[in-house]
């Protein structure tokens, strides 16, 4: 199985670009959706979180207030490191799980889709690692557009991020994101291309049919041993 690693920033479009995958028949495990999951109410994660931050952060509903837990956490490094401790166990196990899915399916390539991939350390289980990049003043620019948001609360979040031009450095393949969709388009079919690649030895042992193929080969080697006494 190839896990190919997918990431950005705030506004790159990376979502635009995981999009793509799905599009074109990619299982993408999307860790924004399994975050959300985790800070369902009354789960484990909810749990933590509201402990950590208090009962202001909740909804009437009981459900977190995420904009407002983002505001929180954007504008005070101490409290967004604490909200990533909290909850990188949980994301971790579930983005595990999702994997174990899409290998049951017998995938070949599945895409990864993390914002914090590197700051969390799963880089490592990628490859290749895909990057969507774009300048950050393209960054605050298009957040202020989407969000509604001053200049200094989209700095903000978007300085709270490891900087693109950081992962850049440690991408297998960048996405330059700078212009239209079009351009997207294009670099993005390039990269399909790139990622539907033969499967590497390693990769295909690393497959539900690999794992079949080494299963049925030790289960001949053990009858044909049997045979033989």
């Amino acid at each position: 199985m190839r896990i190919v690693g997918l990431t950005g920033g705030i506004a790159s479009g990376k979502s635009t670009v995981s999009n793509l995958f799905k599009a074109n028949g990619i299982p993408v495990v999307d860790a924004d959706v399994i975050a959300r999951n985790v800070l369902k109410k009354g789960s484990g994660g909810w749990k933590r979180v509201v402990a950590a931050f208090g009962e202001e952060i909740l909804l009437p509903s009981r459900e977190v207030d995420r904009p407002k837990l983002g505001q929180m956490v954007f504008s005070s490094d101490s409290k967004r490191q604490l909200l990533n401790k909290l909850m990188a166990p949980y994301i971790s196990s579930g983005i595990f799980w999702e994997i174990l899915k899409e290998w049951v399916k017998g995938a070949k390539v599945i895409v990864v889709d993390i914002p914090l991939l590197f700051e969390a350390k799963m880089d490592k289980w990628t490859k290749p690692i895909v990057v969507v990049w774009v300048s950050q003043e393209t960054q605050l620019t298009r957040q202020m557009e989407r969000d509604g948001l001053s200049e200094e609360d989209a700095r903000n979040r978007v300085m709270a991020q490891m900087s693109l031009d950081l992962k850049r450095g440690n991408a297998d393949i960048v996405i330059d994101n700078n212009g239209g969709l079009d351009e997207l388009h294009q670099q993005f079919d390039k990269v399909l291309s790139e990622i539907r690649r033969p499967l590497t030895w390693f990769e295909f042992w690393r497959s539900r049919q690999g794992a079949f193929s080494i299963l049925g080969l030790v289960t001949s080697g053990l009858f044909v041993c049997k045979q033989l006494n």
